[in-house]
């Protein structure tokens, strides 16, 4: 299977940005009214819950409302609040040796549903760089030109709850914080709709995983390594496997960056599997405001005030059913 990648600049939505919307309108309903959750809330709800717990977003979400005009289903979609299940895999590691501050991170999810876009953006004056996800902000990981890193997996838990989509989140966090202290904070108190796992970083070295769901209070860990599980929760062998092999890989005295990134593109880290393979790696250096998108055999390096536009396709050969 083969799948193209663009790396783009977008400063803020505009005609561009509304035409891809439009192309993407349906994959993105699906998305929001997915099976298993409540009634989807009103346009005018989703809205007051934004204006509540993301104040500092409402501009920039009025304005693309503003761009697709009266469309009530539109803005639900756009506001990101009580969005329907989605399930993928991930492992991501914080690294804190030579080359260091480091977050790599492998994201596994179907192919399909992975969006085609990393971008660098400036909503409000401050530069983000993250990998995208529909249908408007979403970030499935970035870093902003402070230094603070966040990524994301899924927590492994099945509650649905009255919150928002993580992707959402993750950019209120690059858009509005400077600092883990300052994306903790905010982490632990917006409302999210399902089981999500959040990994901060900032160029201090500072870092943080925080264990997030609708039907728990945040648990904040510094435990280097994160995977699809929770304490109580979403124990699955395969989760625990992945996140054990990266544990005992850090305390490996002869352990580097490199070594370190080279074991995500292996096995049990790296899949091939059909319904959740590896869809790319990553490797942010918060310090350096230097980011690194990798598929096996081709590495593509953006950094924070020095974004090149480029494409790439890659070819993910026969995968496992």
């Amino acid at each position: 299977m083969r799948k193209h990648f663009t790396f783009t600049r977008e400063d803020r939505p505009e005609q561009d940005w509304l035409d891809r919307f439009a192309h993407g309108r349906d994959a993105a309903e699906l998305w929001y009214l997915g099976e298993g959750r409540m009634a989807p809330p009103s346009a005018a709800a989703c809205r007051q819950a934004l204006e509540r717990h993301m104040p500092e977003l409402l501009p920039h979400y009025d304005r693309v409302c503003g761009l697709v005009g009266d469309d009530d289903l539109a803005h639900r979609v756009l506001s990101h609040y009580r969005p329907g299940p989605a399930i993928g895999g991930c492992t991501q590691a914080v690294w804190l040796g030579d080359g260091g501050p480091a977050l790599v991170r492998n994201y596994d999810f179907p192919l399909d549903l992975v969006s085609d876009r990393f971008e660098v953006t400036s909503w409000a004056g401050r530069e983000v760089i993250a990998k995208a996800q529909r249908p408007w902000g979403g970030c499935i990981d970035g870093m902003n030109q402070d230094g603070l890193v966040a990524s994301l997996t899924f927590g492994g838990g099945s509650a649905m709850g009255l919150g928002f989509s993580v992707i959402l989140m993750l950019r209120y966090l690059l858009e509005t914080c400077r600092s883990v202290d300052q994306g903790v904070a905010a982490l632990r108190r917006i409302p999210i709709a399902m089981s999500q796992n959040v990994t901060l970083l900032d160029r201090s070295g500072a870092y943080a995983t925080l264990f997030l769901g609708p039907d728990r209070d945040p648990v904040v860990s510094d435990v280097p390594v994160c995977t699809n599980h929770q304490e109580g929760i979403g124990t699955v062998p395969a989760s625990i496997e992945r996140q054990q092999f990266v544990l005992s890989a850090l305390d490996d005295p002869a352990m580097s960056l490199s070594k370190l990134t080279a074991l995500f593109a292996e096995p049990p880290l790296y899949s091939r599997r059909a319904k959740s393979p590896t869809a790319y790696s990553a490797v942010y250096r918060p310090a350096a405001g230097q980011v690194d998108y990798i598929w096996p055999g081709k590495r593509v390096r953006q950094r924070i005030g020095h974004f090149e536009p480029s494409e790439y396709t890659h070819d993910y050969g026969r995968l496992i059913e």
